[in-house]
């Protein structure tokens, strides 16, 4: 039984220490993407942040996910933070081909911006997306303290994205940022994720969500609860949410999914989680 109504993933489908924890204990790295996307019907793809991969590779991961599954690509780094979205839409369109022959399992590009592009650079993310395919869907990640002045630059921008139905992303580390805690995955996190101000409301037909908190269910319940109730407002009112769930030390990341997922599905009706590769007796998770 698959997920519907909304698409939840992590950060990553390849972490190791996932082996006898959620993937099967003999699973190999070529399996961890299907044994992901067996329980998960999304993921960040950030890999694409760092290093752009050949078309064999993608049509490779296309091939070892379900029909629904849903990759949420990053804009490479390149386009976004060397060249902060300068003389770019050639860069652009190349990046977007590649990805073509899997686009029936592509959610929104993230499209993440660095805290020192300024509302003084709105032209540039303007003329961006007005060269967007309109066959592809998107979602803006903004940094910079003056998209968030509840004012003049942040009407802009929403206006802008609602225009062209470009979903805002959303990152909430208002729970990370909040622990007090000598633990490196947790130190390492608070040094690297931004706090930015959380804005609930939505641009696009597709909120999508990025939460990163504390490494166990119990330090993070009241907001996943908090953002459970959102998404179920956005399914009520016919909007298909991604949301994103975190951990500092990723090893915790399934955990808290599951337990979002098992709040939201007491706010509207929902499949459950199907069961973790680990937890499955005689069945193949090699391939679908």
């Amino acid at each position: 039984m698959y997920i519907k109504k909304y698409h939840i993933g992590l950060t990553q489908w390849g972490f190791r220490r996932w082996t006898g924890n959620f993937f099967t204990s003999d699973a190999k790295p070529d399996y961890f993407l299907s044994q992901y996307a067996s329980v998960f019907n999304s993921v960040e793809g950030n890999t694409t942040f760092y290093r752009v991969p050949d078309s064999k590779t993608i049509e490779r991961w296309g091939d070892m996910v379900p029909a629904d599954f849903k990759f949420c690509f990053k804009f490479p780094q390149g386009i976004t933070h060397f060249k902060r979205l300068k003389n770019v839409t050639d860069e652009v369109l190349s990046f977007l081909d590649l990805f073509n022959p899997i686009r029936t399992k592509l959610g929104p590009f993230h499209i993440q911006l660095s805290s020192q592009f300024s509302f003084s650079e709105m032209d540039k993310l303007e003329k961006l997306i007005e060269n967007l395919p309109a066959h592809y869907s998107f979602a803006v990640e903004v940094r910079h303290p003056g998209f968030f002045d509840k004012g003049k630059q942040e009407r802009h921008l929403n206006d802008f994205l609602r225009s062209y139905g470009i979903n805002r992303v959303v990152f909430d580390t208002r729970r990370l940022h909040s622990i007090k805690s000598k633990e490196p995955s947790i130190k390492k996190a608070q040094e690297r994720k931004p706090l930015t101000p959380v804005r609930f409301d939505s641009t696009g037909s597709n909120p999508f969500v990025r939460f990163v908190g504390a490494n166990d269910v119990l330090n993070n319940a009241a907001y996943l609860k908090e953002w459970a109730i959102i998404t179920a407002n956005w399914i009520r009112d016919g909007k298909h949410p991604y949301i994103f769930i975190h951990s500092p030390d990723t090893l915790s990341a399934p955990e808290l999914a599951r337990y979002f997922h098992h709040e939201l599905s007491k706010l509207v009706e929902l499949n459950p989680m199907p069961q973790w590769p680990v937890d499955r007796k005689d069945t193949q998770l090699g391939l679908f």
